[in-house]
């Protein structure tokens, strides 16, 4: 890590701190300011015996949330659907347990009502999780629009069905072709064939998990969960190819796109829910659509899953559970990105993450 430790000095310290206390396997961190790369580096292990690179291919988890979201913008952009439609409009079967008056836009902004709805993910096939969802209720005392509790996976599979009813496709092929092909990333997938999966062989990265005080191995790198799609947290690929990702959109607000629109990406970012409590987090939190925004205002202390103590009011991204992040901030041109392939639990992660996020902002100069 010696020439991270020459561009990004104290976050370089940080992830190799918490390689020393046993906190990952192995890190991918991509960082980029004003267009340009400054970081695009890896350590550590991708599985057994096998050294992490930038191109294997890590679990985004909840940090490719965004994706989803954003592929519902284009099909607004589009006029192949209005953000306040109806869930039910797409989906008539969702309308059942009092979810009849839930909108694209109460999704997206996590005030839908049914943030434990269980979808037997990954177990249970697509129908069937579809089907799951549906027949869950409203929860009794939920003010629909109103009320903020994230939903962590339950409403991300609601969005990838509204996206196939629209266009006809599965939400997978939609999302390659349409969002990240044209994006120039060419490896993020939301589900691996077993076809797939032999043809990647050391690329496709293992998750571990904390486990007292060691990392035991979750077998998220093989079926059910591999093959399995999940709009919500099914995403992997090199964690670069997320900061393209984020770079796309930063260029979509310069007007320097033919993808997406400036006002697509200023309506998915600007603050839709503000100032209320989120019930899952147990903290203020701000959403855009889809997209975290920043919340110091809050305590820049205690923000779950934050982009450090620095960043601009502007700044919109997502953290994936325990593990990962994605973010930009227009005002400083910047783009981070970074997975570990461990889950230690939230609130050693929402220390790391602060950390991390904040060092990258001091070592850049931007503190």
């Amino acid at each position: 890590m010696n020439s991270l430790s020459q561009v990004l000095p104290r976050t370089a310290d940080l992830i190799a701190a918490d390689f020393a206390a046993g906190q990952h396997k192995g890190f991918q961190l991509y960082v980029s300011l004003r267009g340009e790369t400054v970081a695009n580096v890896a350590s550590g292990e991708a599985s057994p015996g096998v050294p992490m690179t930038p191109e294997t291919l890590v679990c985004w988890l909840s940090s490719g949330k965004p994706l989803t979201a954003v592929a519902i913008g284009l099909l607004w952009q589009r006029g192949k659907l209005a953000l306040d439609d109806r869930v039910a409009k797409y989906i008539p079967e969702f309308a059942q347990g009092g979810k009849d008056e839930v909108t694209i836009r109460h999704i997206l902004t996590h005030t839908g009502g049914f943030p434990n709805a269980d979808a037997g993910y990954p177990q249970n096939p697509w129908n069937e999780s579809l089907a799951a969802i549906c027949a869950a209720p409203l929860e009794s005392d939920w003010i629909v629009g109103r009320t903020g509790g994230y939903h962590v996976s339950a409403s991300w599979f609601v969005l990838g069905e509204v996206i196939q009813r629209v266009t006809g496709q599965t939400f997978e092929t939609f999302l390659r072709g349409e969002l990240c092909e044209p994006l120039g990333m060419h490896d993020a997938r939301l589900a691996v064939s077993p076809t797939e999966a032999e043809g990647l062989g050391d690329r496709l990265g293992w998750t571990w998990r904390r486990a007292g005080k060691t990392l035991e191995p979750l077998d998220w790198h093989q079926p059910p969960r591999l093959d399995h799609p999940s709009p919500g947290s099914g995403a992997r690929g090199p964690i670069h190819e997320l900061g393209r990702f984020y770079e796309g959109l930063l260029a979509a607000l310069q007007g320097k796109s033919d993808l997406v629109l400036p006002h697509t990406v200023e309506a998915m970012t600007a603050r839709h829910r503000a100032g209320e409590t989120d019930r899952t987090f147990q903290h203020v939190v701000d959403f855009g659509l889809g997209f975290l925004v920043d919340s110091n205002r809050y305590g820049a202390d205690t923000i779950p899953y934050s982009f450090g103590k620095h960043c601009s009011p502007r700044t919109f991204g997502h953290g994936g559970a325990q593990s990962s992040m994605g973010f930009a901030d227009p005002e400083h041109s910047l783009v981070v990105a970074w997975a570990t392939n461990a889950l230690i639990g939230e609130p050693r992660h929402n220390t790391r993450n602060r950390a991390i996020n904040t060092a990258i902002y001091e070592d850049l100069g931007l503190g």
